[in-house]
């Protein structure tokens, strides 16, 4: 409600108009004008800019507990906290896994074990063959091939899955031969993925620009979500020499490590007993 009186300068009520002016509450003079306001719009016009007040200090409580969470979430995704953590595999686990030969015309089915059997061997699951993180590292490994011949150790690698030309555009940066885990069990026992957190992960830049500055490339085909590993086995029951399993993308395996691993291998004579 607005009440406006309007008192002319020349109006003999003109002395008492500018005496309530600032003394009466709800009175305002515009120009030669008294405006008489309502107390009670005076009271809505106050509480309306309380209200202004108080709505930009909750947008700024919102914009600083949204950015505080924002800057806790990325502390905490580059931690091991949210990690799926590993379950080490046993020898037994391994030898019972179903592997297939590449071969398009005859593939073969055969386990595991034959591929340590006799001599060892040093087995890498690969991730995802077009990954350049992944290509890095088997060249890496590859660079150990004239050792392990020398030691008369195979070196392998197995894949979850055959999409197109992958694993022939793999095989120019692993020096041994390819198989195919089609259950995925080279990536278990127990599977450990790593999703978009990833890519918050300060490690996992830091893989990238190194693999990007040694020239490596890729693309994004098939599947790269479930992390892999490397195994140094030694024949019949010597058992596992190493379990490198992969903790965020490019966690690539120390190759002298791999070599430190593979040069404990006994000759088979030694453990043939055993199996």
């Amino acid at each position: 409600m607005l009440e406006i009186r309007r008192k002319r300068k020349d109006s003999p009520f003109s002395q008492e108009a500018h005496s309530l002016v600032g003394e009466t509450p709800g009175q305002y003079l515009l120009g030669g004008t008294v405006l008489q306001v309502a107390p009670r719009l005076v009271l809505c016009t106050e509480m309306s800019f309380l209200d202004l007040n108080f709505f930009s200090l909750g947008m700024w409580s919102l914009g600083a507990g949204a950015l505080g969470a924002a800057a806790l979430s990325l502390i905490l995704a580059n931690t091991d906290l949210f990690l799926t953590k590993s379950i080490a595999a046993t020898l037994e686990f391994l030898e019972e896994i179903e592997l297939k030969t590449l071969d398009n015309e005859s593939p073969k089915t055969f386990k595991a074990r034959e591929l340590w059997a006799d001599n060892g061997a040093v087995i890498m699951a690969v991730r995802r063959p077009g990954c350049f993180l992944c290509r890095e590292e088997a060249a890496e490994l590859s660079t150990l091939k004239p050792q392990l011949d020398q030691l008369g150790i195979p070196l392998y690698a197995v894949v979850k899955e055959k999409v197109g030309s992958e694993v022939e555009d793999f095989q120019p940066y692993f020096k041994g031969k390819i198989f195919l885990d089609e259950r995925k069990k080279f990536y278990g026992p127990q599977k450990r993925k790593m999703m978009f957190m990833g890519f918050v992960r300060l490690g996992v830049w830091q893989n990238f620009f190194r693999a990007r500055n040694k020239g490596f490339s890729g693309n994004l085909e098939g599947e790269g979500f479930i992390l892999g590993g490397v195994y140094v086995i030694g024949p019949g029951k010597q058992g596992i020499l190493l379990e490198h399993r992969e903790k965020e993308f490019g966690d690539k395996v120390d190759p002298a490590s791999v070599l430190e691993a593979a040069k404990k291998i006994k000759p088979h004579s030694s453990t043939s007993e055993g199996k």
